[in-house]
């Protein structure tokens, strides 16, 4: 653990000119560049082409999240506009009760502007289902850089989720440096997101198409979905000199049982489309290693810690760890799993079930950078390298890679 602590993220650094970073996505998705990067060598293909890698028979894993509206915008009486951007649910805490909440919603948010909005209640008349409600919100108790926002409205037929949709502006990166656009309500959604809870989209899964996913399934090629609510802190650099000073953000997975038998089926071996994916299956492992010790943890105790793989040497197996969810999920009579995870995954990580990643090319510096390091054994500069010679658009809106050690 303490080699992997020590590790200086200025080691991953790498320049990143603004022409390379992709503003917009291409007409069609799956027209978008596609590196292969294969055992060491590198190919470049067209993302249409990419059911021809994966193996007939195989597991390909997806996340279905979807980004909500997050962003609420309020003008006080002085003119200032103060930006409200919902991170996650505290009352009621879970995403899907919460946004069927009436009348009154509580959020962990960051605050823009927040030195003009010391005290008292901000409101905003809006019509939302032919209604005409006014929406308040009451700051309160600060956690770090966040703060505990009360919503309420004056309308018990109308639900958070209704007042997201209206009044709420998709929350696209920040380093795309321009503002949201209505093409962006369809283009930064995969085209099986189904969950709500994400302020950033899985974007590996951006390049999928119908057509895509078709000849992936004729080809023999087995689907299955997770969800893991991305947060802000994706976007969030590493701002100390080693990593062992960066605090990974909590995020909230869902699994089926139904995903955990295919796991087992497919002998704990997938392909993962996306870093999210990636987290959210590794971060398996570990709680199933947890139910080994502790076989009637509730769901919060099954949280994943950011050094958990690094503390000791684990002898269990991928496949006893994913039993052990199952069978877990049988006592309890659970059909998912929700929990959560803080898992950093940097060189010094041993990958237990991902096999192969699809994923873009991430920003310099970034905990992203580190993950794809970990899996392709520290030949990141030569993947990167190929990515910037060969004119591929980076980033969220940018080309993919297929990564295969």
């Amino acid at each position: 653990m303490e080699e992997t602590k020590h590790i200086r993220i200025s080691d991953y650094n790498y320049p990143l000119p603004d022409e390379k970073i992709a503003k917009f996505p291409l007409k069609e998705r799956d027209s978008s560049k596609l590196l292969i990067y294969k055992h060491g060598n590198i190919e470049e293909k067209v993302f249409s082409s990419i059911p021809e890698y994966i193996e007939h028979g195989s597991l390909m894993i997806f996340n279905n999240t979807k980004v909500i509206q997050a962003r609420l915008h309020f003008r006080k009486g002085t003119g200032a506009l103060i930006e409200i951007f919902c991170l996650e649910p505290i009352q009621p805490n879970d995403y899907a009760v919460n946004f069927q909440q009436t009348e009154h919603s509580a959020w962990l948010c960051m605050v823009g502007n927040l030195k003009k909005w010391k005290e008292g209640e901000l409101r905003k008349e809006i019509s939302v289902k032919g209604k005409t409600i006014t929406l308040k919100a009451k700051r309160g108790e600060c956690f770090g850089t966040s703060h505990w926002v009360d919503f309420s409205w004056d309308n018990k037929d109308i639900t958070f989720a209704d007042i997201l949709e209206v009044f709420g502006e998709l929350p696209i990166p920040p380093y795309l440096n321009r503002e949201t656009e209505e093409s962006d309500k369809e283009t930064y959604q995969t085209i099986y997101s189904k969950i709500k809870g994400s302020v950033a989209a899985p974007t590996a899964g951006l390049h999928f198409t119908g057509r895509v996913l078709d000849k992936l399934k004729d080809n023999g090629v087995d689907l299955e979905e997770v969800t893991l609510h991305v947060g802000a802190g994706t976007f969030r650099p590493v701002k100390s000199k080693e990593i062992s000073g960066h605090d990974m953000h909590t995020e909230y997975i869902s699994v089926n049982k139904g995903t955990i038998k295919k796991l087992i089926s497919h002998n704990a071996e997938v392909t993962a489309v996306g870093t999210t994916s990636v987290r959210t299956i590794e971060s398996l492992y570990y709680i199933g290693v947890s139910l080994a010790t502790n076989p009637e943890a509730s769901q919060e105790e099954l949280h994943v810690k950011q050094w958990t793989p690094y503390e000791q040497s684990y002898s269990l197996t991928p496949i006893q760890a994913l039993q052990n969810i199952l069978d877990y999920m049988n006592r309890h009579n659970l059909d998912a799993l929700h929990t959560s995870t803080q898992i950093i995954i940097a060189p010094g990580y041993e990958y237990k079930i991902v096999k192969r990643i699809i994923t873009n090319f991430h920003q310099p510096q970034s905990t992203l950078l580190l993950l794809v390091s970990a899996f392709v054994k520290g030949n990141w500069k030569k993947i990167y390298d190929y990515a910037l010679s060969h004119e591929f658009r980076f980033l969220s809106y940018g080309d993919s890679s297929l990564l295969i050690p």
